[in-house]
């Protein structure tokens, strides 16, 4: 089930002909209250959200979405005629999977859900990833350092996840923007050198772990 959350009837009409016409199953919504009272009744494999609604706004929404423990892991791509690169990094830093720009095209908009559901098919390693103190906890999306938790941002999240899944590799800025951002994120790879900044901020003293390789990227290691 894909949930579209959209006050426009004509974009959420033709959005829904779309997808049920390519064999998904459809539920759309005008307002952010039906989409929240509604996600315990349904198997909500991706939530296509815009930003501008009456009420509570798209962004606001998605964080609720991603700090409840049940919900928290359903893909979200925004929908938005917002379209500065302040504007894509406030919703993927938010916590969304994609971004998509009004007015889009539909054959575009059958990529994007394609692509963000096959990524969230993937299976998730059971385990704990662990590194001298530092937990990351895939299925509570938690970080705890030292056993006290460090408050991340969906988006720092899924960084430090990717650099300890990848520890003592050097994994370049566009590895990263590519496995963290996805392939369609436009903005520049100055967004990976400000993410990893608030990391080592948020860590303290264990940000000595990530290493800055010079001219290439980042790793997590000893040395």
């Amino acid at each position: 089930m894909i949930f579209c959350v959209e006050d426009d009837k004509n974009i959420q009409e033709l959005v829904k002909y779309t997808l049920e016409s390519n064999g998904y199953e459809v539920k759309g919504f005008d307002d952010g209250s039906e989409l929240l009272n509604n996600l315990a009744t349904h198997d909500v494999e991706l939530i296509l959200l815009d930003i501008m609604l009456p009420g509570e706004d798209g962004i606001s929404l998605m964080r609720q979405i991603r700090e409840d423990k049940e919900f928290g892991n359903v893909p979200i791509i925004l929908l938005t005629a917002k379209s500065t690169e302040l504007d894509k990094v406030i919703g993927l830093d938010g916590g969304a999977d994609d971004y998509i720009t009004k007015p889009f095209s539909i054959l575009e908009l059958l990529s994007r859900i394609n692509a963000v559901l096959r990524r969230s098919n993937r299976e998730l390693d059971p385990n704990n990833y662990n590194f001298n103190g530092l937990t990351l906890d895939i299925n509570k999306r938690e970080a705890l350092l030292n056993g006290e938790r460090v408050n991340l941002t969906y988006k720092e999240f899924e960084l430090l996840l990717y650099l300890m899944k990848n520890k003592d590799i050097v994994l370049t800025r566009e590895n990263i923007i590519n496995e963290v951002w996805g392939f369609d994120f436009e903005g520049e790879t100055r967004t990976v050198d400000v993410h990893i900044a608030t990391l080592r901020n948020k860590l303290d003293e264990w940000s000595r772990y990530i290493h800055t390789i010079r001219n290439l990227g980042y790793k997590i290691g000893d040395s």
